[in-house]
């Protein structure tokens, strides 16, 4: 006699059901170590800020705040200039003893031909208060720039009422050029100070109105 097979056929169902049941990982179990890897981070970002800010204090505690030393004066410096220093001393006389803007204005009006610079030696009379006078272009478009520099220094400083005290004018070193001709270069120096700390000095005259008329009164008392 065969046997027959009183089992059931096992359907898909069943199948799974047989398997071995894995242990689920839970989700909360996959968090915690990203969690506590976090945590780590930002103390550790914590740690460095505060030592950061540690090192700034102590930076800002041996650096000694320097008080600002105010300046009476102002001054640019001009090197090698290229420039005639014949028209640099003229213009330095013409310049000295204004204020900054006005004497601007004066060396525009030179660019202009309205006003002239005056000079010594046989030159050709002009109009006006003075003798014999010429219009340097070339070395008055040069002061401009040097006198608007100037002009920054003395906002810088915090300068009332800035006078051009000093200027001077000097022969710099000549380079050689084409064919052998030396070419013109001078040094320039200006200098401005304060409208009060200017010193009484016997023989200068004040081009500017306002000081003339401060001397005439001083005089009187």
């Amino acid at each position: 006699m065969a046997k027959t097979n009183t089992e059931k056929p096992t359907g898909k169902t069943e199948q799974k059901k047989n398997l071995v049941e894995t242990p689920e990982i839970k989700k909360q179990d996959m968090k915690t170590p990203v969690k506590k890897e976090i945590e780590k981070k930002s103390e550790e970002k914590n740690e460095e800020t505060k030592k950061e800010n540690k090192t700034e204090t102590k930076k800002s505690e041996s650096k000694k705040t320097t008080p600002k030393i105010k300046k009476d004066y102002a001054f640019v410096n001009g090197k090698n200039v290229p420039i005639s220093t014949k028209d640099a001393v003229a213009i330095c006389k013409f310049i000295k003893y204004k204020t900054m803007q006005q004497a601007i204005n004066d060396l525009e009006n030179v660019l202009k031909f309205k006003k002239a610079v005056p000079m010594k030696g046989e030159i050709p009379h002009r109009k006006g208060k003075i003798m014999s006078g010429r219009f340097p272009k070339r070395a008055s478009e040069h002061f401009i720039i040097l006198l608007k520099s100037l002009q920054g220094n003395s906002v810088m400083h915090e300068l009332e009422n800035p006078i051009i005290n000093e200027a001077v004018a000097n022969i710099a070193n000549r380079p050689f050029g084409r064919f052998g001709l030396r070419k013109k270069r001078s040094h320039v120096f200006i200098k401005v100070t304060n409208k009060k700390s200017i010193k009484k000095i016997s023989g200068t005259k004040f081009q500017d109105s306002s000081l003339k008329q401060e001397r005439k009164k001083e005089k009187e008392k």
